[in-house]
């Protein structure tokens, strides 16, 4: 019986698209062919992608080489034994980097989850970076918080208001030392992002004075920006004598970071954003009926359209800031909605079985655990792989998941977790719609999908 000879697939790519890009990619045809070993090769060089692989070659095929410097959205290659280098590692020894490829074990999903993740934020540029470092530095006060409150009111509502109490003091902690610092340090890392250390002290001083007016975390984006620009440019205008140089990111720049970033806060910008905050919580705090769907759904498709990206984390950037209004119900909507699509995908690989590979069968068992974690990006690689299908299904479930979460009132006090913070008292309220609401976008998302997908031959 004769042997079938291994099939293996690449992508390779350079900074200048011209040069290495096919030097790796002619020395991986040459190495694999020596070993009477199939191999197709997609370029990415400066006139665009050539060679392009197919869903068959990619499902033919038995190990997959990344040799690039420039990001390659290896989502489609979800299961595959992958193996990922530097595009000049391709050139020097391909036959050792065809051997390593073919050794390789499938990709974890939960790995290759996290490798997105890590992609995503080593692509973020411009103020969609900086904002997203101020809210990443920003969650860990966020979800302390909540879940210290939230167990301080286990011990009921009236002790953890009674002065002395241990509940008390827990509500005391979570309170001031959790969520009373998520403005300031929203703030601070939207300016260290921009200006690095120097960034910090203005940064967290503007959040300090939007904080301590109700400007709340309008106030704190707009003051975070504001103080690392500001210490930016005087970092580029400012020069001291080499010998005075020391002085200047601990003393100088900070000094006067803090001093003009808050003249022009106190003076001009606080009171504004307080009114544009006070305006915003009202209007959240209003919503009854069809508004509080309306909002809902937009936020849960929202979630599910990028699964992690730009679109997702603004509507989750805007629900989080939220809770140091004390404003819950946008937050229980986005997390709702972004369990969903994981949940929804594992669900139809159990529905349908016939319409994904054994690859996918077994990334729907470790997409249903992100999803139950609050992990979107649970759901990228089925997406990658059949987007124009996948990305309309889970955002119908989404959305849907969002606009029953607040049609039902339902809040939740902290940031994130899945259903780990579920089941402690008073972080959701309404815990039984709650539950009713993912359900019910779970298997819409399911139903979706499997409509929209053919059967696997």
């Amino acid at each position: 019986m004769a042997l079938v000879a291994k099939k293996l697939v690449a992508v390779t790519s350079c900074p200048t698209g011209i040069a290495h890009t096919y030097m790796a990619a002619e020395a991986l045809q040459k190495a694999a062919a020596a070993r009477q070993l199939s191999i197709k090769v997609e370029t990415r060089g400066s006139i665009g992608a050539e060679n392009v692989l197919t869903d068959e070659d990619i499902r033919e095929a038995d190990a997959v080489i990344i040799a690039a410097d420039t990001a390659v959205d290896t989502g489609r290659f979800a299961g595959k034994p992958l193996v990922k280098v530097g595009v000049s590692e391709a050139i020097k020894d391909p036959a050792g980097l065809i051997d390593r490829a073919l050794a390789a074990k499938p990709q974890d999903l939960v790995a290759r989850v996290e490798e997105i993740k890590q992609e995503r934020k080593s692509q973020a540029t411009g103020w969609y970076k900086h904002l997203m470092t101020g809210v990443s530095y920003m969650i860990p006060f966020t979800v302390a918080g909540g879940i210290l409150i939230a167990i301080s009111f286990m011990f009921g509502i009236e002790a953890a208001a009674t002065e002395g109490t241990f509940a008390y003091v827990l509500n005391v902690i979570g309170g001031q030392a959790g969520f009373g610092f998520m403005i300031p340090i929203l703030a601070g890392f939207i300016a260290y992002s921009i200006a690095d250390r120097p960034g910090i002290a203005p940064g967290m001083a503007a959040g300090f004075l939007a904080n301590s007016v109700g400007a709340g975390f309008l106030g704190a984006i707009v003051g975070g920006f504001l103080a690392g620009y500001l210490v930016y440019y005087l970092n580029k205008w400012i020069r001291l004598p080499r010998t005075l140089e020391g002085i200047k990111p601990v003393l100088v720049l900070p000094l006067l970071g803090v001093g003009i970033t808050g003249l022009i806060m106190v003076y001009v910008l606080n009171e504004p954003m307080a009114a544009i905050m006070a305006g915003l919580q009202n209007w959240l705090t209003g919503l009854r009926g069809g508004s509080a769907v309306v909002l809902g759904f937009i936020l849960g498709a929202m979630m599910a359209f990028d699964m992690g990206g730009p679109v997702n984390k603004a509507a989750y950037a805007f629900s989080t800031g939220l809770l140091a209004s004390q404003i819950y119900e946008p937050m229980a909507a986005v997390m709702a909605a972004g369990m969903t699509p994981p949940l929804g995908l594992f669900l139809a690989t159990l529905l349908a079985p016939k319409k994904y590979t054994g690859e996918e069968r077994e990334a729907g068992k470790a997409a249903a655990v992100l999803g139950i974690s609050f992990i979107t990006e649970g759901a990228i690689p089925f997406a990658a792989a059949d987007p124009f299908r996948v990305i309309p299904a889970i955002m119908a479930g989404s959305a849907v998941t969002g606009a029953l979460s607040m049609l039902f009132g339902c809040q939740l006090k902290v940031p994130h977790g899945g259903i780990w913070v579920l089941p402690m008292g008073n972080v959701v309220t309404n815990l039984g719609m709650y539950a009713v609401a993912i359900v019910v976008g779970t298997v819409i998302t399911a139903l979706l999908v499997n409509l929209l997908k053919p059967n696997k031959e």
